[in-house]
């Protein structure tokens, strides 16, 4: 009688090729820094840079988190963008282009470089540190108490002590 054996596990075939070590390569490369320059010299944003990457938006910011060249590049790119928006308002509002309306350019501008070109100024007063303001109140009651009978001080002075218990800090 033949001899019955145990079936042997299958053997896992010999890698080829080991993987990324972080999952699929970057198409990221250093050239892509000046086509965002160009990009923006020609007043295009961000999606218009990442149009003529041929990536998605989402890319161009984690590129621009992990390559500090890149990151630089871009930075320069939206400047050379405002520059180029500037320039054709500034042609445009001496009548050089013919329908300009100068109520769409300022919205624009307005959105698009807001830093620059808000009308308001944010500011934000806060206490020692970034936290809250402490406010103090140092004789601010200047009465004459020597007409009270002890128990009403001991009235006043028990209401004052809630009143400064309930006092936010």
């Amino acid at each position: 009688m033949p001899r019955k054996t145990k079936p042997q596990p299958a053997q896992a075939p010999q890698q080829a090729q080991a993987k990324h070590p972080g999952g699929r390569p970057t198409k990221y490369d250093p050239a892509m820094c000046e086509i965002v320059i160009q990009c923006g010299a020609e007043g295009k944003t961000l999606v218009g840079m990442a149009d003529a990457l041929n990536i998605h938006r989402d890319t161009l910011h984690e590129w621009r988190k992990s390559n500090p060249e890149f990151s630089d590049a871009i930075r320069f790119g939206l400047m050379k963008s405002q520059a180029w928006w500037e320039e054709k308002g500034r042609v445009a509002t001496f009548g050089e282009v013919q329908g300009f309306s100068a109520t769409a350019y300022i919205f624009q501008m307005k959105n698009r470089f807001a830093e620059d070109w808000r009308d308001t100024v944010k500011q934000e007063i806060t206490g020692a540190d970034g936290g809250a303001i402490k406010q103090q109140h140092e004789g601010f009651l200047d009465l004459n108490l020597s007409a009270l009978s002890d128990e009403e001080l001991a009235t006043a002075r028990a209401l004052i002590q809630k009143a400064l218990e309930n006092e936010p800090q």
